[in-house]
């Protein structure tokens, strides 16, 4: 079984977490990206035939891969192999859907005569064997594999429905319905058997947005295949929202986490940079946090989960945030439920996460959940206000903050830069 990993994705609703990175590439845990997961998963699982497919801002994805050499993806045969769009004789486009990108990919594919085909997104933070899936596949004889999960009733018109019988043979595929039939909440991880796969692709390559939910599963359903449920019962999380990012972040912390990071025979690997040890000076405060390599904390830390090379200066306090590696903040500054990202200089005595919670002006459906989201490489100026669910990107000065705030639900991205 080899195995075909969608990266591609801009990951809109991150807002200006994803403004120059794909979201797969997106920092998560302190020192992983989430496309650690389902790569780790991968190697876990006994697969070591992994084909990445890019397409949106992909250079810190590339650079993280590499040859795949901390997932043990560096193969004389195999391995782990970056797949870009490419221009072709005949004609040039994008991946314009998850089946097209898979199609455009055909060559690639036939090189390794697979049995089978397991179809993975690069955006979900979850463990597991594919061993067992594969292995249920076979037991079923079965030509498509969708793994799915119950979800609740309510959120079930979110996802793609299946509808199965007794032995898990599905009936019937919803694709986001308004009055959902089922629980059962496909999660966009399939197994084919490789002759279902290549007609299919082969039969609907000129559909526009080919999509594996939209047009592959139904028309293999329609052809007659043998298409079956693998049901999934533990932990995963779309992060694909601010809120279900900064609530997967903070999962892990709990006492008991419900995702563990830490179990000795399901690693997760990651292309990790050598640093040194953290610095925790005398004076400094932590309080149920994770904080990553070469960090020096002087201020107080609670409930966060910190990256690697960042400095917290005395008299500061960061309580319920994500900082990512490389930010420094300076004294005095008082952070609340934020969300700031690499490279990002906080200025001395700021103050983040003021005020009530007024839904974003610009885009309350990305800038909500009460937090304050800082995109890479940003700058706040010393002795400024910045109120919930507000959005910052870029070198700010004094003089965007009038009177020395940023109100709740205000948005500020400097020209050249994405909101």
């Amino acid at each position: 079984m080899i195995a075909m990993l969608l990266a591609g994705g801009q990951g809109s609703r991150l807002g200006v977490l994803t403004a120059k990175v794909a979201k797969p590439a997106v920092a998560f845990g302190g020192k992983y990206r989430i496309i650690d997961f389902p790569l780790s998963n991968c190697i876990n699982s006994g697969i070591d035939t992994v084909g990445v497919l890019t397409q949106y801002q992909p250079l810190r994805l590339n650079t993280h891969i590499g040859i795949g050499i901390p997932w043990d993806l560096d193969r004389n045969f195999g391995g782990v192999t970056i797949l870009p769009p490419y221009e072709k004789s005949s004609n040039s486009e994008w991946y314009t859907g998850t089946a097209n990108a898979i199609y455009q990919n055909l060559d690639y594919m036939e090189t390794f005569h697979p049995d089978y085909v397991l179809i993975l997104s690069g955006d979900h933070i979850y463990k597991m064997d594919y061993e067992v899936m594969l292995d249920y596949h076979k037991k079923n004889k079965a030509d498509v594999t969708i793994a799915a999960m119950p979800v609740p009733m309510e959120e079930a018109s979110r996802f793609g429905i299946v509808i199965t019988d007794e032995d898990g043979k599905i009936n019937e595929f919803q694709e986001k319905p308004p009055q959902p039939k089922s629980n059962l909440a496909s999660m966009g991880i399939y197994i084919f058997s490789w002759p279902v796969l290549r007609e299919a692709l082969l039969a609907l390559k000129n559909e526009p947005g080919c999509d594996f939910g939209k047009h592959i599963i139904p028309y293999c359903h329609e052809k007659g295949q043998r298409l079956f449920a693998y049901e999934y019962n533990g932990y995963w999380k779309d992060v694909g929202t601010l809120g279900s990012y900064w609530e997967a972040n903070m999962e892990l912390i709990d006492i008991v986490p419900e995702f563990n990071l830490y179990e000795e025979y399901w690693k997760i690997y990651t292309n990790s940079p050598i640093l040194p040890p953290q610095y925790i000076a005398p004076q400094a405060v932590i309080e149920r946090s994770l904080i990553g390599n070469g960090t020096e904390v002087y201020g107080e830390v609670h409930n966060c989960v910190i990256g690697s090379g960042v400095v917290i200066e005395e008299g500061a306090v960061v309580r319920d945030s994500i900082i990512m590696e490389d930010v420094k903040i300076g004294k005095g500054c008082v952070i609340d439920k934020a969300i700031i990202a690499e490279n990002c200089e906080i200025g001395e005595n700021v103050t983040l996460g003021i005020g009530s919670d007024i839904p974003n002006q610009l885009k309350p459906a990305i800038y909500s959940f009460g937090l304050v989201t800082i995109g890479e490489n940003s700058k706040i100026p010393d002795h400024v206000q910045i109120g919930k669910n507000t959005a910052i990107s870029g070198v700010t000065g004094k003089e965007d903050y009038p009177g020395g705030i940023l109100g709740s639900g205000e948005t500020l991205i400097k020209a050249g830069d994405r909101a």
